[in-house]
């Protein structure tokens, strides 16, 4: 290749590129050059011929991603030039993030606008034109969902040549943006959604049937994007389309069947205002993110959409040429958004931000943002809110506009001085935190599940008993509110088990609801469950599971926090228990919950492989307690007595060591169970029990005729009350 570098003189290069030809203009690498990976540009001789330098491509120079050969520069790029200097590549790019509620950055024009309130600065408005129509032609527009879309604006440019490129700057400018360039009116397109912030589309006007009708796509409708993906459209989706085929995602993405192409001459534009509601999720519900769809389901301007097609229309009329019809511009007024109004009551500034600040002041800074004053009385301003700020919508949001740009740096710091009641901490009630620590003091760990389950789980546990299901639950598994903490306690255990953790002992506090006649109430419950070894690992002790005795003894110590007369009965009559090993709690006569093993068929239907113990109890029933009463050590000996008896294996022990204390009367001080027999020399339907008595009095020395007495009245009570055999 001769190669002419201008001022720099004309040099042979080899280049094996396969879009090197004559006439067109690339980045030239002269001797001496340094590029990108360390490689340094020399003389060199290939094939036996001499090569001075050498013609680049954009990835060999790092600056974009087309490898398919030379890098070809607009037809005007000055020769000899510095490329830095032609492509201005040594500016500076910014990037910015933002919050989802300042939508009105997602465009140049909203961050110069941005830019200027914060540094007192006036903005250089984009001068847009109305592009006067050489043509009378026009499509119909019906808006047949005017709810999701009360806006879209439409211009007919005819006999564009769509072969002329962009300009560098334009290219450039979107390069530098993350946007790759493909043709003018594209590139256009995109262009106005960078500067203005209002997504366009442009259809190939040849193919279009009929006029466009906004609306929502229809049974079974299909598409196929731009991007060559093939939908089945969901009914609540909305579609740009015309009297035949739907035509683009509305807000999301174009379709290929009305794409422009290399053959386009006529063209529709469109911008279009879509409510966010009515965007927001379609484009994640097909797996799609689009620059459109990230503007629109955060609020696009909707008084934009006219200077949208006008400043499009300009910069197409200047590259591609073509006949600009007329703009149509198809409103529904029932939906399209009215200006707010915000009154801000001016006393707010000092009780909301505790600043006093000059009311010329404030409305410098909200003018500033685009307010406009409506009224300004001693008490109040009125402000209509401009049509590009969606996240303005009550005072509070105008204070913090006015914290912001005042600085918060400048805001007051005070600290909060108030009266506070110290309420009274009553010395028969327990709080919540203490039973907590309690049980994690006992080895346990607290757990925190969903108030929801699975319907499926309910049924296991309950049965057909009344489920309170949701009307609009977040998944199928999640549908029903919990009746008893239970099933989320079963289920974390499965978890565990599930990742070798073969002991475990929760414990949750929390809500359960349920179905009644005026309502669903609700109660405070607390449970547990244990499963696996008795304890950890360990040379010192043997490894024996748990079994009822040591859930038994837990809730016993938690219910000792608050004292009273606890006791139990056997609780046959819960279905999802064990009805041989589970019992009713009652404290001072009242049933305040239950405990014991979880029924061995739900334990094979929800596959655990061992028994597992639960407790559960009303948290309003265990909080309350009573004072402790001091009682004087008793200065006279303590007497000890034995008593073995046979009784039926029904008995309960709590119901015998009632009747003995009854019997022996106040002489009686402790009573201790210490052996439960039943084998060889005791009848198969009975059992032996071994009582040890310790008998002592506050006031006196008790004589053995005292002692013998009381005896004898306990085992006489026995024998009535429960057929007791002394063995």
């Amino acid at each position: 290749c001769q190669v002419d570098a201008g001022e720099q003189g004309q040099f042979q290069i080899v280049c094996g590129a396969a879009n090197a030809r004559a006439g067109i203009k690339v980045p030239l690498a002269m001797v001496g050059a340094q590029l990108p990976g360390d490689l340094q540009i020399k003389k060199a001789k290939l094939r036996g011929v001499e090569s001075f330098g050498m013609l680049c491509g954009q990835t060999e120079l790092r600056a974009g991603d087309d490898d398919t050969g030379l890098w070809e520069l607009a037809a005007d790029a000055p020769l000899g030039a510095d490329l830095r200097q032609v492509l201005d590549l040594d500016d500076k790019v910014l990037e910015l993030d933002l919050t989802p509620n300042r939508s009105d950055c997602l465009s140049v024009r909203g961050v110069a606008r941005e830019v200027g309130v914060l540094n007192r600065l006036s903005v250089n408005e984009l001068e847009i034109q109305e592009v006067a129509p050489v043509d009378a032609s026009a499509v119909a527009v019906a808006l047949k969902a005017p709810e999701a879309c009360p806006r879209y604006v439409s211009r007919v440019i005819r006999d564009i040549d769509i072969s002329r490129p962009s300009p560098s700057w334009v290219q450039e400018r979107l390069k530098r943006a993350g946007i790759r360039s493909i043709d003018a009116v594209v590139d256009v397109t995109n262009y106005v959604l960078l500067e203005l912030g209002q997504p366009m589309h442009a259809f190939d006007l040849n193919k279009l049937q009929g006029g466009i009708q906004v609306r929502w796509a229809q049974a079974d409708e299909k598409i196929t994007l731009l991007n060559g993906q093939a939908l089945d459209l969901k009914r609540d989706s909305l579609v740009i389309a015309d009297d035949v085929a739907a035509l683009a995602l509305a807000g999301i993405m174009g379709g290929a069947d009305s794409a422009v192409s290399t053959q386009t001459q006529n063209i529709l534009l469109e911008s279009a205002f879509f409510q966010p509601l009515a965007v927001a999720g379609r484009a994640r519900g097909y797996g799609l993110h689009t620059d459109s769809s990230h503007r629109f389901e955060r609020g696009v301007d909707y008084q934009l959409q006219r200077q949208a097609i006008e400043r499009a229309t300009q910069m197409l009329l200047d590259i591609v040429g073509g006949q600009p019809g007329p703009v149509v511009d198809v409103v529904d007024e029932r939906h399209f958004p009215k200006t707010r109004q915000i009154q801000l009551k001016k006393s707010r500034i000092y009780s909301g931000l505790g600043l006093v600040i000059d009311p010329v002041e404030v409305l410098e800074i909200l003018t500033r943002l685009g307010l406009v004053v409506l009224s300004d009385t001693a008490e109040a301003w009125e402000f209509a809110v401009p049509s590009y700020r969606f996240d303005i919508n009550i005072d509070a949001d105008l204070l913090e506009e006015i914290a912001r740009i005042y600085g918060y740096a400048q805001l007051p710091t005070r600290i909060s001085a108030f009266a506070v009641e110290l309420h009274n901490v009553s010395d028969v009630r327990l709080d919540k935190l203490s039973l907590k620590r309690h049980l994690v003091a006992r080895d346990y760990q607290e757990i925190i599940t969903y108030s929801f389950i699975d319907p499926k789980l309910h049924q296991v546990f309950f049965g057909d008993g009344a489920a309170v299901s949701l009307q609009n639950p977040i998944s199928a598994d999640m549908a029903t509110m919990r009746t008893s903490l239970l099933p989320g306690l079963v289920q974390t255990l499965k978890n565990n088990l599930n990742r070798q953790q073969d002991r475990v002992r929760l414990f949750e506090a929390g809500l359960v609801f349920e179905k009644a006649d005026t309502g669903y109430p609700q109660r405070q419950q607390l449970a547990g469950l244990i499963y696996g070894p008795r304890k950890g690992v360990n040379w010192a002790h043997a490894k024996t599971d748990v079994d009822f005795f040591d859930v038994k003894g837990d809730v016993e110590s938690l219910l000792g926090l608050g004292g009273g007369d606890i006791s139990f009965t056997p609780a046959g009559d819960l279905p999802f228990m064990h009805p041989g090993q589970s019992a009713w709690i009652h404290r001072d006569g009242k049933k305040i919950g239950y405990l014991g093993a979880l029924h061995p068929s739900l334990g094979k239907t929800l596959g655990l492989p061992k028994m597992a113990l639960v407790f559960e109890l009303e948290v309003e029933g265990v909080l309350l307690g009573q004072l402790p009463k001091a009682q004087p050590i008793s200065k006279f000996p303590e007497v000890s007595r034995d008593i073995a008896i046979v009784v039926d294996k029904s008995q309960s022990v709590a119901a015998i060591e009632q009747v003995i204390r009854r019997a022996a009367g106040d002489v009686l001080k402790q009573i201790n169970l210490f052996d439960v027999y039943s084998g060889p020399g005791i009848e198969l339907s009975r059992k032996s029990l071994a009582f040890g008595l310790i008998f002592q009095l506050a006031s006196r020395t008790l004589t053995d005729d005292e002692i013998q007495t009381a005896m004898d009245a306990i085992l006489h009570a026995l024998t009535q009350e429960f057929s007791a055999n002394l063995r």
